[in-house]
């Protein structure tokens, strides 16, 4: 099964943003897609088996902070 992790990271202002904690994040293991929406601050993880504390390590390397996360099943 799919999952699906939401990660709110408010510093997310513009493409530059996006492409970098894309860029890391799609390093992680088990990562299939990521989403950053720059309206709603959220980066939206798809993959299995996926680390929180791995992919929380992939935004704070693109120079980012997360307020908050949630998991959902897919």
């Amino acid at each position: 099964m799919s999952e699906i992790v939401r990660y709110s990271v408010p510093g997310v202002t513009c493409e530059h943003c996006r492409m970098a904690i894309t860029k890391e994040v799609e390093t992680v293991a088990g990562v299939q897609s990521v989403d950053v929406d720059l309206e709603r601050k959220l980066v939206t993880v798809h993959g299995k088996g996926l680390s929180d504390a791995a992919v929380r390590a992939a935004i704070d390397d693109a120079g980012y902070d997360v307020a908050e996360a949630r998991e959902d099943a897919a």
